[in-house]
């Protein structure tokens, strides 16, 4: 009966010590990791809505991403051409459908680093007939600018 009472006290401590986390994630849950996904979630949401203002709004002045080759500057976008490229891109995709499933959130000195998983669907009549998928795994960097979680990289 003791060993169970001592054995019950030590799981008690050890679980009141533990990190409180998201629910359904390992993510710890703070007031950071809470306004990293509430970001993320913006960029979801402006995707599925085509909307490149609300993209725009999310990103940091010091924005820039390679498109996936680093070797080809041809494709790179930063703060300053991201705009244009939006507005170009966006009115061709028809339905968007996008999930993002965060796995990790990694937060240092006003910077974190968020993996997570992309799986997206949407038909762009012009260039295929068909509806188009994609599904990887991704890292997205943003930074504390002002109070505020910017996107650096990663979209």
């Amino acid at each position: 009966m003791l060993k169970r009472f001592l054995a019950f006290s030590v799981l008690s401590l050890l679980a009141a010590c533990a990190p409180k986390r998201i629910p359904g994630t390992d993510i710890v849950d703070n007031s950071d990791t809470r306004a990293i996904l509430g970001v993320m979630e913006q960029y979801r949401a402006a995707l599925e809505a085509r909307d490149a203002q609300g993209i725009q709004a999310l990103i940091s002045p010091s924005f820039q991403d390679d498109g996936g080759t680093p070797s080809d500057p041809s494709d790179d976008l930063d703060a300053k051409n991201l705009g244009a490229y939006l507005e170009r891109v966006l009115p061709r995709i028809q339905g968007p459908r996008i999930e993002l499933s965060v796995r990790r959130i990694q937060v240092g000195d006003n910077v974190a680093a968020a993996i997570y998983y992309w799986n997206a669907s949407w038909r762009m009549p012009s260039l295929h007939s068909r509806a188009m998928k994609e599904s990887e795994l991704e890292q997205m960097v943003l930074r504390k600018e002002d109070g505020t979680w910017k996107i650096v990289s990663g979209i």
